[in-house]
């Protein structure tokens, strides 16, 4: 019996060595004293014994028998060798009795070579045994700015409270979005409960992960198991048999195949036309039943406001062929999850969640009901189940600018900012330079509304500042003025000079035609392979600037010539050069920025006096909505630490 299963594992290895050399790379173990021969190594840490994850196991501490082995742990020495003989024994121990007496291996950078035990090693994994006994020592290598180091530092602080190898992620941010997941505070120590139960989940998710052959994917299992935990939920995912495991991993597989080839993102910055095709196809048979769902609720909250305005315009232009429903106050991602539900319920076949937060749920119910369509109002997401959108507001704000520096008397202006995310940053930046277009000596004075502690408007008033950009919109329970642009004057009373406008209901109507020309834009047909984002401007009629009547008329033709101008695409504000705060170039002259420049668009233009607060620094509601949009992938799949700014385009995020 060992004989033929020696002989099945000798053609696992040999089959392992082959496709090595095919791909140029190297077909043995490899040999961690070789590896760590020119490592400055600032640790050794004994630590103890414990179960180990095979699939973490990939080579040997010294040279010995590593040419024994393909660089899988299969064997390449011939069945009638003393080493197959041996290997037969050990298997035949395994089957009999099993393995009890512990390897020695050594792990470095989150993987494990074998001093001793590399045999058992070989047969454990030739029979897809999830873990195996072993005592450890760490060797711990002095800190560096390498991704790999930082990657491996913040495994070390994981490490500190949950003594478990189950995961190693390949991201930064990613151990402690997984801590949030769980429920657990950083610091959190774990009970033998926890490390239990993630050692279950991780066992029976790499089984069904390998069964699926996520291993050929561009994706670790543990960061595949990020994803799925993401989705469904820590507290669901714990318990779960591999059968129910595999039938939900089914379903997003989609989007771990997106992830594994480096979660490409379509970047839609115009709407195209639509063209017939057998793919994302919604043909309406009566009425098209649309759901909006919202956050807080449309009297409260200026975002919730803005885009109910485009439900009603969707309503007008379409009258007798689609009708709409509103679900309010889902702030919670069980409220989210309960409208979407109910929605489903009521018939609706599109469903557009009209804030970032609500994308996680988003993603999930679009992987539960495949045929509705669900649209989530964000940017950069790196999701094929949905489609997302969201307006590059950074153009109406060089207007706005302008016509603050147009009509000052003073080279200070101010400007009140929601949430340090990108997209608000490049807001803030399009402003600094629209208003350095007409005044090169103008300074813009930023403050933060949701900074602990500071009331941003009292602070630019008593700095004497009465040029303001504030708010994009009135609250309707709370309307006020300062909205806008304004200028408040002597006697304390506001003159509002231009404000900018979101018409979500231009975007609205885009989508649902397509839906009823029996079709969808090029671009969404590719949903699988590509995340498709869109992210619209003033060529798309989703923004615009509206000024007021008593605007000089040199200043109104001015602006009305810089909006043709960026909607045609013959002026575009972020031209080069550009240069930051201490005279940074972040733009050659002669070169315009890219929109994942503008996105991810993390310094603040040297005209704008003030700075990115902390995450300490900003209120639990701001601190909440920052964590939670933490880190991102661009369309290359190359990962940016943002400390914890987001990628998210958009000022407001949840704006109020």
């Amino acid at each position: 019996m060992a004989s033929n299963e020696y002989e099945a594992a000798l053609k696992q290895g040999r089959r392992s060595y082959r496709t090595a050399l095919t791909k140029g790379e190297y077909p043995y173990l490899p040999v961690l004293d070789e590896m760590i021969s020119y490592t400055e190594v600032g640790l050794i840490d004994n630590l103890g014994i414990m179960d180990i994850p095979l699939s973490k196991i990939v080579g040997t501490k010294t040279v010995g028998r590593s040419n024994a082995f393909a660089n899988n742990f299969m064997p390449l020495l011939p069945g009638e060798s003393e080493f197959g003989m041996k290997w037969g024994a050990v298997y035949n121990h395994q089957i009999e009795a099993g393995i009890n007496d512990p390897i020695v291996a050594y792990e470095f950078m989150g993987q494990f070579y074998v001093q001793e035990g590399n045999k058992r090693v070989s047969v454990m994994k030739y029979l897809e045994t999830y873990s195996i006994t072993a005592s450890v020592t760490r060797l711990v290598p002095k800190k560096s700015d390498d991704k790999e180091n930082r990657l491996y530092y913040e495994f070390l602080d994981f490490y500190e409270v949950s003594h478990s190898y189950d995961v190693f992620f390949s991201r930064e941010g990613s151990y402690k979005k997984f801590l949030k997941l769980m429920g657990k505070k950083p610091d959190e120590v774990w009970s033998d409960d926890d490390r239990m139960n993630l050692h279950s989940a991780c066992y029976h998710f790499e089984t069904v992960f390998n069964k699926a052959h996520g291993d050929k994917l561009g994706i670790s299992a543990s960061d595949a198991f990020l994803m799925y935990v993401e989705i469904y939920g820590y507290e669901n995912v714990i318990g779960q048999s591999g059968q129910n495991m595999y039938r939900d991993l089914q379903k997003m597989w989609k989007e771990i195949t997106l992830a594994g080839q480096g979660s490409q993102v379509e970047l839609v910055q115009d709407p195209e036309k639509a063209k017939a095709t057998l793919l994302n196809k919604l043909l309406p048979t009566g009425t098209l039943k649309i759901a909006f769902i919202y956050t807080k609720t449309t009297e409260t909250s200026s975002w919730a406001y803005a885009h109910e305005l485009g439900r009603l315009y969707l309503e007008q232009a379409f009258a007798g062929k689609v009708e709409t429903m509103a679900f309010d106050q889902a702030d919670t991602e069980a409220q989210v999850a309960d409208a979407i539900e109910r929605a489903i319920a009521a018939g609706c076949e599109l469903i557009f969640t009209t804030a970032t937060q609500m994308v996680n749920q988003s993603v999930r119910s679009a992987i539960k009901y495949p045929k509705v369509k669900i649209y989530n109002c964000s940017i950069k997401m790196s999701y094929s189940s949905i489609c997302t959108y969201y307006a590059r507001m950074y153009e109406s704000k060089f207007l706005m600018g302008a016509i603050a520096a147009a009509l000052s008397r003073t080279d200070r202006l101010g400007y009140v900012a929601d949430y340090p995310i990108y997209g608000t940053l490049a807001n803030i930046n399009a402003f600094a330079l629209g208003a350095k277009m007409i005044n090169p000596f103008v300074q813009i004075h930023l403050e933060w509304r949701n900074v602990k502690g500071i009331t941003a408007r009292e602070k630019l008033e008593q700095e004497g500042i009465v040029f303001v950009s504030d708010s994009d919109m009135i609250t309707p329970k709370n309307a006020s003025r300062e909205y806008g642009l304004y200028v408040k004057k002597e006697d304390g009373t506001l003159d509002n000079l231009a404000t900018p406008i979101w018409d979500w209901g231009k975007f609205y109507e885009q989508v649902v035609k397509n839906i009823f020309s029996g079709g969808s834009t090029e671009v969404d047909a590719q949903k699988g392979k590509k995340a498709v984002n869109y992210w619209l401007g003033m060529s798309a009629g989703v923004i615009d600037v509206i000024c007021s009547k008593s605007m000089p008329h040199g200043t109104n033709r001015l602006i009305e010539f810089l909006k043709s101008s960026i909607r045609a695409g013959a002026f575009h504000p972020f031209d080069g050069p550009l240069y930051a705060q201490g005279g940074v170039l972040q733009c050659e002259k002669g070169v315009t920025l890219g929109p994942d420049e503008i996105i991810t668009m993390d310094w603040l233009a040297e005209n704008v006096v003030g700075k990115i607060p902390e995450l300490d620094e900003l209120t639990e509601e701001a601190r909440a909505l920052v964590e939670f949009q933490g880190f991102r992938v661009d369309e290359s799949g190359t990962e940016k630490k943002v400390d914890s700014r987001s990628e998210r385009t958009g000022e407001n995020g949840e704006q109020e």
